[in-house]
């Protein structure tokens, strides 16, 4: 029997280039970040306009995403905006073409 590969995201949104930060942990990072974009539940993301997808990581293990995703939020502003640039130099929103 083959096994199931699940996959764990972590990720990082924002409302801008070094704008207000979100990070989040989810399963299903398409369907989670569509939530954050059409502000589909009050909270937040919808408060502060967060929706471009800048950041993310994959896990095979919901409890690795969980305490990445822990750390992550303790970490300090510019730490984050450090992994962002890292990966993301420009800030672009990672989710543009999943939506279009």
């Amino acid at each position: 029997m083959p096994r199931i590969i699940h996959a764990y995201y972590v990720y990082i949104l924002a409302s801008k280039r070094n704008g207000t930060l979100y990070v989040g942990m989810t399963n299903n990072l398409e369907r989670r970040v569509s939530e954050h974009k059409t502000k589909l539940n009050d909270g937040f993301t919808k408060r502060y306009d967060i929706g471009m997808l800048v950041y993310y990581e994959s896990h095979q293990h919901a409890r690795d995403a969980l305490l990445r995703e822990k750390r992550l939020k303790k970490w300090k502003r510019q730490w984050k905006i450090e992994l962002i640039e890292k990966e993301n130099p420009r800030w672009q929103d990672l989710a543009a073409a999943w939506y279009d």
